[in-house]
């Protein structure tokens, strides 16, 4: 509740200065009278640093007051030291007392930090002075040590720098103190009120379950409702009020009509314009052009309350009360019809685009529960405004808060199961859970178990921390549906701008835009689980600071200007590159392999000088990591020394160039061409079109058949076989004059045709030629042997196969044992004739019974007679 009395009274102020400043003269006058505060509310002005002034010598300096001359940069350094002291002593005071309110804390805390940005900058007084005294000094010599004499001009010279030195450093020093005390104050006031905050939310109050605390709750509600009553009586017997409220009739009546029909019509005007244009499927860009449309059932309703506001104001009938109530309208409107929006365009009620997988009658549901959780944080609002002006005893606060708390958990409750629905659909749809269909379903139990806790905490009287678990929660929820939609907005701006339905849905621009999106939302988690305003630009102050690591102070400035340059010089770099190899270098007479070795070598150097100027240029100094990248070395040097290896020999073919993109090389047993090289590997695409990655050491420390890299010519050996007997003259002129026939053939040296020996089916020949590009080679060796084949057969050459002959050593042995058992079986069998085959016994294994079939080597048939 306190965070939303906050948001209404910020824009109260916004609001009734829209609304008001356009009537007419006498709607002004209301307004003025309306916006007149008391003077109790006015604060006091934080301190300001003063005008840019001159730099004043310290004799002409004011009492109490230390002059800080202007900085080198030009920004002003004089501070008022003894309003600093009051402000500084004031707030010292109010932490020491336990009355001081939390208020008066945070006011007393901005001016802290004004004061806490001022001294920082004057830390940086001088600071161009400053170092060129040190190098004046420096370049002096050192101290004379003890005992030793300088030349008397050199000490005179030494001590006046040394006194301007003090002198300039003498307001920076002072500024650093007053910084450190101004960032204790703020850090000890931080503490105090967050331990109220906890004190808070650990308070204990009366049971609202309890019968005998609700009387307490209903006189208080009762007496709020009639202050209002009793306020607009009392108005009704002004005659000024009265002369007011005829004079701005008619304005109120046309504001009350024009509330009406925008509240009333407003949403469903809206929502027909939408579905007229989801008809036209045409349109380019509908779902974007949609959702900018809807946004009409937030805006138009809101001006309806916003005008009722402004009729109610008018009519002058209205008291303290009934003016906080008129002033709360406009913003408990816009909060009820953006969630109204959110439920709509989170659970839609066609068939267009769902974000959650749910039917027709649980996405109506989600509806229902957003537009009642909606409406439930109005009514809240509005019993906040009703009641602000008076005191509540604790029996009154627990009860009118506890009603509200267990409805709100209760919608927090069934909003858990849709999630949890939704995640079951997909589980049911897809065999394996997505990463975000698990968070969904995470997001789902957790807001099921804080429903569940919340109303307990609340029954047994701690209002205060079940508000803080469940209203957190389901805002939360509302923040991370519209993060969604937001999402889905940027992915189809991009399809529109792309025009790439496809392409546009998986890309990965989107997907980074809405990563961005969602650390960009975390400050606002943050305030809805109870993180302070000041907490958030406390640790922004701190993150600009930076953090000190040795000498060194980093800072996120420093990585930003460290991100520009490096990127700025990396852009040059790819630039020159481009030029380089596509305008400079085709223009040399250097081979490709060179081409690429410079460009390669450019592209490195440029990177190296591009991040040693962004380095300096942030002023990160990594002299302080000199020890540290020491002590690594030893570790890095163990841990990747492949890598490193790797990355040394990639240099060393960058530089040497032993081989080259587009070699045709061999090594570890793979073949092809080199693609690419790079400082790690070398990509060798294979002859199957398949790529081998092989580590930049084996091409430098391992052995490596480099065919193409000196010389494209290469000798091409092709074996050849002739029968026995053949004429072997005949056989090597017909293969030189088929060598010596082939375009790629060199004749210097001449092909030569070899007789290798004598194998167990011919005699082996070898054409052995060079020819002029081994990349051709596959196809001359093609060519040649359909050529040996052509010649053979017409010179009547011929080209042995291999044969096998089989002897039967014991022939007469085995037809001598088949006969006895033929003669056996005839005896027994009449049926069986001389040429009758052998019978098959179930023991018998294939081929027994079989005898060797006359003239035939090695073949079997039923005949006894021998082959040997």
């Amino acid at each position: 509740m306190t965070r939303l009395a906050a948001m209404l009274a910020t824009f109260r102020g916004i609001v009734l200065g829209l609304c008001l400043g356009a009537m007419a003269a006498p709607v002004a006058g209301v307004a003025q009278a309306v916006q007149d505060a008391p003077a109790q509310n006015a604060q006091p002005a934080p301190p300001t640093v003063p005008p840019p002034a001159q730099a004043r010598p310290p004799a002409t300096t004011a009492p109490g007051t230390a002059a800080l001359p202007t900085s080198a940069e030009g920004q002003p350094a004089d501070l008022d030291l003894v309003a600093w002291e009051e402000t500084a002593n004031r707030t010292e005071t109010a932490l020491g007392e336990p009355t001081t309110t939390d208020a008066s804390l945070d006011l007393l805390r901005a001016q802290m930090v004004d004061w806490r940005e001022a001294f920082l900058v004057a830390q940086n007084t001088n600071s161009a002075r400053i170092a060129t005294l040190r190098q004046q000094i420096a370049a002096l010599g050192p101290v004379p040590a003890e005992g030793q004499t300088e030349a008397v001009e050199i000490a005179a010279r030494r001590a006046e720098l040394g006194d301007q030195l003090n002198r300039l450093q003498a307001p920076g020093i002072a500024a650093e103190e007053a910084y450190r005390r101004a960032d204790g104050l703020i850090r000890e006031i931080d503490r105090v009120l967050r331990e109220r905050q906890t004190d808070e939310l650990l308070e204990l109050l009366p049971s609202p379950i309890n019968p005998a605390n609700w009387p307490a709750a209903y006189g208080a509600m009762r007496a709020g409702v009639a202050s209002i009553v009793r306020e607009i009586s009392i108005r009704t017997t002004l005659p000024a009020a009265r002369e007011q409220l005829v004079d701005n009739l008619p304005a109120i009546v046309l504001l009350l009509a024009l509330a009406l029909v925008l509240i009333w019509r407003g949403r469903h005007v809206i929502e027909a314009l939408i579905q007229r244009l989801m008809q036209q499927s045409s349109v380019r860009g509908l779902r974007i052009w949609a959702l900018v449309l809807s946004l009409g059932q937030i805006v138009i309703p809101t001006f309806g309350v916003i005008a009722l506001s402004v009729a109610l104001l008018l009519s002058g009938m209205l008291g303290i009360t009934g003016t906080v109530v008129a002033d709360t309208l406009p913003v408990l409107g816009l909060v009820v019809f953006t969630i109204h929006w959110l439920g709509g365009r989170l659970f839609p009620k066609g068939e267009e685009l769902h974000l959650l997988r749910l039917s027709v009658e649980r996405r109506a549901e989600g509806r229902f529960l957003t537009t009642l959780y909606g409406l439930l944080l109005g009514l809240d609002g509005l019993r906040g405004a009703i009641l602000e002006h008076q005191t509540l005893s604790e029996a009154a606060r627990s009860v009118l808060g506890f009603p509200t708390l267990a409805l709100a958990a209760l919608l927090l409750y069934r909003m858990g199961r849709l999630l949890k629905l939704h995640a079951a659909s997909e589980i049911a749809a897809d065999e394996e859970a997505s990463y975000g269909n698990r968070l969904v379903g995470l997001l789902g139990r957790g807001a099921i178990a804080i429903a569940v806790v919340g109303p307990v905490l609340g029954g047994l009287g701690y209002i205060a921390a079940a508000s803080a678990v469940i209203y957190p929660a389901a805002s939360s929820l509302g923040l991370l549906g519209l993060l969604v939609i937001v999402q889905v907005l940027v992915r189809d701006i991009y399809v529109l701008l792309t025009r790439s339905e496809d392409n546009g849905k998986n890309a990965l621009v989107p997907v980074l835009i809405g990563f961005a999106l969602v650390l960009a939302s975390v400050p606002l988690f943050a305030l809805l689980w109870g993180a302070r305003v000041a907490d958030l630009s406390e640790l922004w102050n701190r993150s600009r600071e930076g953090f000190q690591f040795g000498e060194t102070r980093i800072s996120p400035t420093n990585f930003l200007v460290f991100a520009v340059l490096f990127t700025v010089g990396l852009l040059a770099t790819r630039l020159f590159q481009g030029a380089l190899k596509g305008t400079i270098l085709p223009r040399t007479r250097l081979d490709q392999g060179a081409r690429n070795a410079l460009t390669a070598g450019v592209g490195y150097t440029g990177i190296l000088i591009a991040a040693l100027i962004a380095i300096n240029s942030a002023g990160i100094d990594l002299s302080g990591l000199a020890i540290v990248a020491g002590g690594l070395s030893l570790g890095i040097g163990f841990g990747m020394q492949n890598i490193v290896s790797n990355f040394v020999s990639g240099i060393i073919l960058l530089i040497e160039r032993p081989v080259s993109e587009g070699d045709w090389i061999e090594v570890g047993g793979a073949q092809g061409i080199v693609k690419s090289i790079s400082v790690r590997s070398t990509r060798i695409q294979t002859f199957d079109r398949t790529d081998v990655i092989v580590p930049n050491t084996d091409l430098v420390a391992g052995k490596v058949t480099n065919w193409t890299r000196f010389s494209l010519s290469g000798r091409l050996i092709v074996p050849i076989g002739v029968a026995f007997g053949t004429d072997t003259r005949k056989v090597e002129r017909i293969l030189r004059e088929i060598a010596e026939a082939q375009p790629m053939t060199l004749m210097n040296p001449p092909p030569l045709v070899a007789l290798m020996g004598f194998g167990p089916d011919s005699m082996n020949f070898e054409i052995r030629v060079i020819i002029r590009d081994v990349n051709f080679s596959l196809a001359v060796r093609t060519e040649i042997n359909h050529q040996i084949v052509e010649r053979f057969a017409a010179e009547g050459v011929e080209i042995p196969f291999a044969q096998s002959e089989i002897t039967i050593r014991n022939a007469n042995e085995i037809a001598a044992m088949l006969r006895e058992t033929r003669q056996a079986a005839a005896a027994t069998s009449p049926a069986a004739g001389p040429g009758a085959a052998l019978p098959m016994r179930p023991d018998m294994m294939p081929g027994e019974g079989l005898v060797p079939q006359a003239g035939l080597s090695g073949g079997y048939g039923t005949h006894p007679e021998d082959k040997t």
